[in-house]
């Protein structure tokens, strides 16, 4: 009996192939909306981590309920200065990290 070889492939290499290679325009816009998906799950996960209500929370930034909702949902539409209120109104701190080629940023 002959066995059938499967081949393996990395999550890389499927992104490559199915979304774009590192640097086009597509991969780009996934890796923004990956990002931008994930700010949204750790804005709803420090929000409930503080027993708060989207209605509170959008009453403590200045925003309404709505508005909450979207940011949870996919951050893309937000602003800095309102994922900023966000946090600063659950008293969390966000890190923001640049990098240059191959080094980190720092502000002094």
């Amino acid at each position: 009996m002959a066995t059938k070889k499967i081949k393996i492939q990395t999550l890389t290499d499927m992104k490559d192939k199915y979304i774009g290679k590192i640097g086009s325009n597509e991969r780009d816009r996934y890796e923004h909306e990956l990002r931008m998906d994930v700010l949204g799950k750790m804005i709803k996960a420090a929000r409930q981590e503080r027993n708060l209500t989207q209605e509170q929370l959008g009453k403590l930034v200045g925003v309404q309920k709505a508005q909450i909702s979207k940011l949870e949902s996919s951050a893309n539409s937000a602003t800095i200065a309102t994922v900023l209120k966000v946090f600063k109104a659950l008293k969390a701190e966000i890190h923001f990290n640049v990098k240059l080629e191959d080094h980190f940023v720092e502000l002094t």
